[in-house]
């Protein structure tokens, strides 16, 4: 066969797999032949080397739109967590929330702790590994989650159910705490927790430990009681008691050494 009957095939092949929606194995296609040219490779080999590479391609595609879609902050994994900076951290059960069972399981993850020691890096790795396992997630700092449940207060339930804060798998609500909410804002804050329970997860950071939940919530006990109730039934409750890795990095910068 001469050398420009069989680019007109490859092309042809090219063009079909395009048509196919295979966009994935139509940009290897050239450099996985020639690949199999050279080793040789069996035809049933190169085909599933040629799938694999469109199935790969089409979960990065996912993976890469699903956390844009999330609004998660980027840059900021499990991967590159610094576990030895932070040793309260038991990083054999940051592995374990890793698998996303509690996700599964529409289950609550609540990260207490003091500023500044990797709460919102754990939030965000977490997010990120429940998105890669096809979960979709939605991320809020607790003050823009609270200019959406105002926003939203007389929306009828049908339309509210297709927000994104009670439609997503995961609802990833990051610093609740630092501004006490008034008695509006607590009880829309009790019906997102009260839809979500049992239907998705939660995950939660903050700097205030449960026995301050009550002043948090507008000094109202019953209430609190009822979204704690809900939120710790089925939780995984993390306590950082540790330094706070801004401050290590304007120490290092200002060459502040620790005994």
């Amino acid at each position: 066969m001469s050398a420009s009957r069989q680019k007109l095939d490859i092309e042809r092949t090219r063009d079909r797999l395009i048509q196919l929606g295979c966009v994935h194995a139509a940009e290897q296609l050239d450099a996985l032949l020639a690949e199999a040219v050279r080793k040789p490779i069996p035809a049933h080999e190169f085909l599933e080397t040629l799938l694999g590479a469109e199935s790969s391609g089409r979960e990065s595609r996912r993976v890469k739109t699903a956390l844009r879609l999330s609004n998660l902050p980027t840059g900021q994994t499990l991967a590159n967590f610094d576990f030895a900076f932070q040793p309260a951290i038991e990083r054999s059960r940051i592995e374990t929330l890793s698998t996303c069972a509690w996700v599964r399981g529409a289950e609550t993850v609540l990260i207490q702790g003091p500023p500044g020691v990797g709460k919102t890096h754990l939030a965000v790795g977490l997010g990120m590994k429940a998105v890669e396992q096809g979960f979709s997630a939605q991320y809020f700092r607790f003050d823009e989650l609270l200019n959406e449940l105002r926003g939203d207060a007389a929306l009828a339930p049908a339309q509210l159910r297709r927000r994104k804060y009670l439609s997503t798998a995961l609802l990833v609500i990051d610093e609740l705490g630092f501004e006490p909410m008034n008695r509006q804002e607590a009880s829309l804050f009790f019906r997102l927790v009260t839809y979500r329970y049992g239907r998705g997860s939660i995950l939660i950071t903050t700097n205030k430990g449960v026995r301050d939940w009550t002043e948090l919530l507008a000094g109202d006990e019953v209430l609190a009681t009822a979204i704690l109730d809900r939120l710790l039934h089925k939780a995984h409750v993390l306590n950082i008691k540790g330094r706070s890795y801004r401050l290590r990095d304007l120490e290092q910068s200002l060459g502040v050494q620790h005994q």
